[in-house]
C-alpha cells in the first residue's frame, strides 16, 4: 500500500462529484490538500494534469493524477491501508460497480432537469428519475448502507441523494423524495450525512443554498442539455 503523502483534489466546494474524491480519502484516513478550482477561470494546473475533460474532480497521488470521480475512489481504496469501500467478494464487488455507474448513467441528468426544467419536460424527467429511485430503494431493503453496516463505493456515488437533493429541492419547490414514497432512501441519506468522516467534507448547507439560488444559471444549463 502507498504511503498516504504528497495527496492532493482538485476539486470545487459545490460538486458532489469533488465530495466523492474527499469522502472515499477520510474514509480511508488518508490526509490531502484540497485545491479548490475555479470552472470559470481553469487553472494551468487542472488543465496540465486533465487535459481530455478539464473537469474536477482529478486526485494528484505523487506525479500521477487521476481524473473521473468513481475511478478515484476505487484507486483510493486500492492504494492505502484502511476500511475496505468495495467488498471484498467480485460478484459484490462487480454489483457495486454496476449501481455506482447506475447513479451516473441513469440518474444523475434527469435528477438535474427534473429539479430545474418546466411543463412537459420536466413531467417526464420527474417520472423517470421516480423509476431509477425506486430501483435504489429496493437495494437497500433490510440493510443501513448500499453495501451494508459501513459506507461503500454506492453510497459515496449517491452523495447528492444525501446532501445536494434536499438544498435543489428547497430552492426549486420539486420534491423528489419524500417519506411515503422513497422511505429508505431518505433513511440512507440521513444515516450519510450523519457520519463523521463524510460530514467531515460535506459543504456548509447554508453556503449551498445561496449558490443555488442563482436560479437562472442552472435553469439555463438544464436547458442546454435538452434533446434538440
Amino acid at each position: 500500500m502507498s504511503s498516504p503523502a504528497a495527496v492532493r483534489v482538485i476539486g470545487t466546494f459545490d460538486s458532489p462529484f469533488s465530495h466523492r474524491a474527499e469522502a472515499a480519502l477520510r474514509l480511508k484516513g488518508v490526509p490531502y490538500e484540497l485545491i479548490l478550482e475555479d470552472l470559470r477561470n481553469k487553472s494551468e494546473l487542472l488543465l496540465t494534469h486533465n487535459p481530455v475533460h478539464k473537469k474536477v474532480p482529478v486526485l494528484l497521488h505523487g506525479d500521477r493524477a487521476i481524473c473521473e470521480s468513481l475511478l478515484i475512489v476505487e484507486h483510493v481504496d486500492e492504494a492505502f491501508d484502511g476500511p475496505a469501500l468495495l467488498p471484498a467478494d467480485p460478484h459484490e464487488r462487480a454489483m457495486a460497480r454496476f449501481w455506482s455507474r447506475f447513479i451516473d448513467d441513469k440518474c444523475s441528468k434527469p435528477f438535474w432537469l427534473a429539479m430545474w426544467t418546466d411543463g412537459e419536460a420536466q413531467k417526464g424527467y420527474v417520472k423517470e428519475i421516480k423509476e431509477s429511485f425506486a430501483l435504489l430503494e429496493a437495494q437497500l431493503e433490510g440493510k443501513r448502507f448500499f453495501g451494508g453496516d459501513t459506507v461503500g463505493l454506492v453510497d459515496i456515488a449517491a452523495c447528492g441523494l444525501a446532501h445536494w437533493l434536499g438544498v435543489c429541492e428547497e430552492i426549486t419547490g420539486v420534491n423528489l423524495v419524500t417519506d411515503e414514497e422513497f422511505p429508505r432512501l431518505r433513511r440512507w441519506a440521513v444515516e450519510y450525512v450523519s457520519d463523521e468522516k463524510v460530514r467531515a467534507c460535506l459543504p456548509d448547507r447554508a453556503v449551498l443554498l445561496e449558490h443555488f439560488t442563482a436560479k437562472e444559471m442552472f435553469t439555463a444549463m438544464a436547458k442546454s442539455m435538452l434533446p434538440k
